[in-house]
């Protein structure tokens, strides 16, 4: 193929990557990142990420043969520049809009993309099972790579799927991309063991020596070099030591340089001729290729639309609820030496750089371990502190045994507050904060409060840290909020309208519910458990209207229809809730389009009045 500039666009994808050489090959990448850096520029998404995986990407593409080949990505937030190589380029520039593609792996966008991403540490186990579904399929010809980050690799799964993964298939090669950070800096015994991974050039040095002399030795040196690669112990006494790794069953490849496209070629060609589990371990550059995402990986992480100039990571603006929560939570810790903070790698994302900052020793970034998390929060209480976990609604479903086995039966005072709760946005059906509601409210003792301005947040906050016990909860929503006027807590609000309808909501809509007609309207503080005057309110209305930003089924609005239902109400009861999954698009279209705008819920109260 001629050296000509725009190389991506004249390409049949992935099969010609094949035959590009050296020089093609780096031009490409150029290209791929001018587009990248172009295209988040205009729609947002994840920069530093798919800036670090562009050589790698391409690397993986020229060796392996996808879709027969299986790419597992984990999270797949850094999946982008694979899009690009898979016929989605003249597509790209839909990323993360409504209709468009996704800001991670989707099979049902791509036959390329092998397994659905959006949560971290799942890709072992996901490359596991098809690595075993292959093989018993019996193809023995084709691999599963899954492609993991050294942040993801702080997650239990992670290590889960590497137990089983040693002795699981043949085909299986897990890639550990290691840009020494994740979303906030890497912490843990796991970050340190890397470090040490990536000094020690006499382990890396030693395996080279060895292999090199065997293939020098006449006769003997093929039937020894083979045995090296059955016998771990054989390997070890060759080698300087062992990693834990091959300890876990695995033949352990790198580090090698992640941005040099030729020691990638050679690697992943090695790897895939092993016929054993491998873990090639790769060195990269997070945000590879823009001085600034290079200088402050963290901070372009995640950026919105327009903010390359000076990047905004899951950095927060002190206009949102997670600021206001952050300098609250420094304001009560401040006066409290219980209080302890604790986060799953978003300190900034949560708005807890606040507290860390003042009060590090009570500060605890546990890495990406949700389940961890909540267990050491557990323990925390049971020594007799407050901790506080801030958490991602979508993230804490991860964690719902822990929640219920170590801090509830055992009634230990945990406060969850539950971060990007109800519709986000771009991020799409994996990141949507829809299911907290009815999965924290079945736990028995659970209290459940859901603001819905700054006021309202910092006076939950205090009660739940005080005035509660067991697990208590507070949920707001992503983004930016208004001041409120709350001085003193009240359950909940009755503003009356002299109707027959009662529209009854919680949360960021609650706003929205005001500015309509027709209804009396009930606005709820704390959802769970629901004060018992309540059900004396609702009975005096001859239709209840319940809108409801979480999953209808198990929610709120359900909740309420049972017990109401129960001591004879014989009214209607409407609820008006999220059914599915929700896609991307921006947080006022998603939740126009649900009906949850003030215009829609006019038009359903409307409705309602023209049926009695």
């Amino acid at each position: 193929m001629n050296d000509n500039k725009n190389i991506l666009g004249r390409l049949k994808l992935p099969e010609d990557l094949k035959k590009l050489n050296g020089r093609q090959c780096r031009q490409l990448c150029r290209e791929i990142r001018e587009i990248l850096i172009r295209t988040v520029a205009e729609n947002g998404g994840h920069l530093s990420s798919n800036l670090g995986t562009v050589e790698l990407t391409v690397a993986l593409h020229k060796v392996f043969d996808s879709p027969k080949d299986k790419i597992v990505w984990d999270v797949g937030h850094q999946a982008y520049t694979h899009k690009l190589l898979t016929g989605r380029l003249s597509e790209f520039a839909s990323i993360r809009r409504e209709g468009g593609l996704s800001g991670f792996a989707r099979p049902s966008e791509s036959e390329h993309d092998a397994f659905i991403s959006g949560h971290s540490s799942t890709s072992i186990s996901a490359a596991c099972g098809i690595a075993k579904a292959m093989e018993l399929n019996g193809d023995k010809e084709h691999h599963v790579i899954a492609v993991i980050g050294d942040g993801a690799f702080t997650g239990g799964e992670a290590y889960e799927g590497m137990n089983n993964g040693g002795k699981c298939a043949d085909n299986l090669i897990v890639i550990l991309n290691d840009n020494e950070m994740s979303i906030s800096r890497n912490v843990g015994a796991f970050a340190k063991y890397l470090t040490s991974i990536r000094g020690n050039e006499k382990y890396v040095a030693a395996k080279r020596r060895t292999v090199q002399v065997l293939d020098k030795m006449p006769v003997v040196g093929e039937p020894i070099k083979n045995v090296m690669q059955d016998s771990k112990d054989i390997l070890k006494w060759f080698l300087y030591h062992s990693t834990m790794f091959e300890d876990l069953g695995f033949v352990y490849l790198g580090p090698v340089d992640g941005h040099d496209i030729h020691a990638l070629d050679d690697v992943l060609r090695a790897a895939k001729a092993i016929h054993k589990p491998v873990l090639v371990h790769v060195s990269t550059v997070k945000g590879k290729g823009f001085r600034r995402a290079e200088k402050n990986p963290g901070a372009f992480h995640g950026v919105g639309v327009c903010e390359l100039k000076f990047g905004n990571p899951e950095v927060i603006s002190d206009d949102c609820f997670s600021a206001v929560f952050g300098h609250e939570l420094l304001r009560l810790g401040s006066r409290d030496k219980n209080i302890c903070a604790v986060t799953a790698a978003m300190k900034y994302g949560t708005g807890l750089q606040y507290f860390a900052a003042e009060y590090p020793e009570r500060f605890f970034d546990v890495g990406i371990a949700e389940q961890h998390a909540v267990t050491f929060c557990a323990g925390l209480s049971s020594m007799g502190k407050i901790p506080v976990f801030s958490v991602y609604s979508s993230f804490l479903q991860r964690a719902f045994d822990q929640v219920v086995h170590d801090a509830a039966i055992s009634g230990e005072h945990i406060v969850l507050c539950v971060d990007r709760a109800g519709i986000v946005g771009e991020d799409g059906e994996t990141h949507q904060g829809i299911f907290d509601v009815p999965m924290l409210s079945v736990i028995p003792g659970a209290v459940i409060y859901s603001p819905s301005d700054y006021s309202e947040l910092k006076i939950c906050f205090e009660r739940a840290l005080y005035n509660e016990k067991g697990v208590a909860v507070v949920r707001y929503p992503r983004g930016k909020g208004t001041e409120g006027d709350m001085t003193e807590y009240s359950d909940y609000s009755l503003y009356k309208k002299g109707s027959d309808i009662l529209a009854v909501t919680y949360g960021r809509i609650s706003g929205r519910l005001e500015k309509t007609e027709g209804a009396d309207i009930l606005k709820l503080l704390k959802i769970h458990p629901l004060p018992d005057e309540i059900e004396d309110i609702c009975r005096g209305y001859k239709t209840i209207i319940f809108f409801e930003e979480a999953v209808r089924r198990g929610g709120i609005g359900e909740q309420l229809s049972a017990r109401l239902a129960e001591k004879g109400y014989t009214g209607r009861f409407i609820v008006r809730g999220i059914d599915g999954f929700v896609a991307q698009a921006p947080v006022d279209d998603a939740l126009k389009r649900l009906g949850f705008d003030t215009e829609g819920m006019n038009r359903i109260i409307s409705e309602a009045a023209a049926d009695i």
